[in-house]
């Protein structure tokens, strides 16, 4: 799974001119499913993701979390986030989870933010989406499983 991690002022996820979901302070979710992606992996990132410490605190370090500061979270699928880009001008999506899987796991993620204490706005998959935030710092970050993981955890 590969996820970008805004952390946000404010953001919000449109579909047909309509406002499905909106957050104040907190982290707008970019996610991305790949074919060997599972519940494990979904899991993980999820508990890694929500556990990241990267509101200032009084200091000015990143040192307080989601929880510290009383964020929320906003969740869009974004299978773009597997575009392969190497060969030609036009990016080849054939690295992503099919629309099934993707689904599936698209939806667990967002049930397991919610099961941590975190139950997210968000947007629907497969959807034609308008998305607005508020970068707060900025800071962005990329989070990918295939990298953070234990191969050896991931099945």
């Amino acid at each position: 799974m590969r996820a970008v991690l805004t952390r946000v002022s404010a953001a919000s996820v449109a579909i047909d001119g309509q406002t499905v979901g909106r957050i104040g302070k907190g982290f707008l979710i970019l996610l991305g499913v790949g074919p060997e992606d599972t519940e494990q992996t979904c899991r993980y990132l999820a508990e890694k993701a929500l556990g990241l410490r990267i509101f200032e605190d009084e200091y000015g370090k990143m040192n307080l979390s989601l929880a510290d500061v009383g964020g929320q979270v906003l969740v869009v699928s974004q299978f773009t986030l597997y575009g392969n880009c190497r060969k030609g001008r036009r990016p080849s999506f054939t690295e992503a989870a099919g629309p099934a899987l993707g689904n599936e796991l698209y939806e667990r993620f967002l049930s397991v933010c919610a099961e941590l204490g975190y139950p997210p706005q968000h947007g629907s998959f497969g959807a034609d989406m308008q998305v607005e935030s508020v970068n707060d710092g900025p800071v962005t970050l990329i989070l990918d499983t295939d990298q953070l993981m234990d191969t050896s955890r991931r099945g």
